[in-house]
C-alpha cells in the first residue's frame, strides 16, 4: 500500500487508529482519534470516514466514534480464539458456579497474555482483567503458564525485559522470573499472590492441543489469603474437558 509523505503505510495508520479504542475507551471524536494515532487532523478524519463507510466503525447520534459491528463479524470468523471461548465456556461456567470467584481464559498474542472471556459472580473480589484486555507475561498466573509453557525465544525475549512493575510483589528481577517458571513447569500451575493486587492471588494451568502445545491459559482469581486446593482441582478437571472439547488426544 501507498505511504503517507512521513513514510508511514496506509495499513499502519488503519492499525493506529484502531488501536486508539481500548475496553475503557470505546467512544471519541475524530480529532481525539487523530491525536492518539499520532496523525494530522485531515488524515484522522478521512480515514475515520472510510472506516466508517465500510462499517468497520460507526458514528453515533453524539457524532463520536465507536467500533463497528462489521468489524466484530469479520474479526469472529474462523478465529480460533472464538472457538476455543466456545469450547471453554461451559467449563469455565463450571468452575465459576463452584469456586465462585472471577474465572478467566487467556491466550497469548504480541508477548501478552489476552483475556478471552472472564465469568465472575456478584460477591467475587477485586480483579483488573478485562475481556479484549492485555497483561504482561511475567504479571499474572494465566501469563506465567503462557510463558513458562512457551517457546524459550519467548522466555528470553520477556526476560530481557524490561519486567515492569504491577505490585510490590511482581517479579521484576529476571533470575526471580527464570526460577518461578522452573518452578511453574515443575508443578504444572502458575501461582501468583499479590502479582496484580495486594489483595489478590492469581491460580492458572495451562490447556493444550493436540500436539501437547499450551494453547491457553485457564485461572481463577481468589482472595490473598484463600486456600487454593479446591480450585485447582476445578481448574485441571476444567481444562482437561476444553482439550477434549478441542478435540486433543490424551
Amino acid at each position: 500500500m501507498a505511504n503517507s509523505p512521513s513514510g508511514d503505510s496506509v495499513t499502519e495508520r488503519l492499525v493506529r487508529v484502531l488501536e486508539t479504542f481500548t475496553p475503557t475507551r470505546t467512544a471519541q471524536t475524530a480529532t481525539e482519534i487523530g491525536r492518539r494515532a499520532g496523525l494530522p487532523a485531515s488524515s484522522a478524519h478521512r480515514i475515520v470516514g472510510e472506516l466508517v463507510d465500510a462499517g468497520l466503525l460507526e458514528r453515533g447520534e453524539d457524532r463520536r466514534i465507536r467500533v463497528g459491528m462489521r468489524l466484530w463479524e469479520l474479526a469472529t470468523r474462523s478465529s480460533h480464539a472464538l472457538r476455543l471461548r466456545q469450547a471453554a465456556l461451559p467449563f469455565m461456567e463450571h468452575v465459576q458456579a463452584r469456586v465462585r470467584e472471577h474465572t478467566q481464559l487467556a491466550i497469548l498474542d504480541q508477548d501478552d497474555a489476552l483475556f478471552v472471556e472472564r465469568l465472575s459472580g456478584p460477591d467475587a473480589g477485586a480483579n483488573v482483567t478485562r475481556v479484549a484486555g492485555r497483561l504482561p507475561l511475567h504479571a499474572s498466573s494465566s501469563g506465567l503458564v503462557l510463558l513458562a509453557f512457551g517457546d524459550r525465544e519467548l522466555q528470553e525475549r520477556v526476560l530481557a525485559g524490561p519486567l515492569k512493575p504491577l505490585s510490590r510483589a511482581t517479579p521484576t528481577d529476571p533470575q526471580a522470573l527464570r526460577r518461578k517458571l522452573d518452578e511453574v513447569r515443575t508443578l504444572g500451575h502458575a501461582l501468583a499472590p499479590g502479582y496484580i493486587e495486594d489483595v489478590s492471588t492469581g491460580l492458572a494451568v495451562p490447556v493444550r492441543d493436540e500436539t501437547g502445545r499450551t494453547v491457553a491459559a485457564l485461572s481463577v482469581v481468589l482472595p490473598r489469603d484463600a486456600q487454593t486446593e479446591f480450585a485447582l482441582v476445578e481448574l485441571y478437571r476444567a481444562a482437561r474437558g476444553i482439550e477434549r472439547a478441542m478435540g486433543a488426544r490424551r
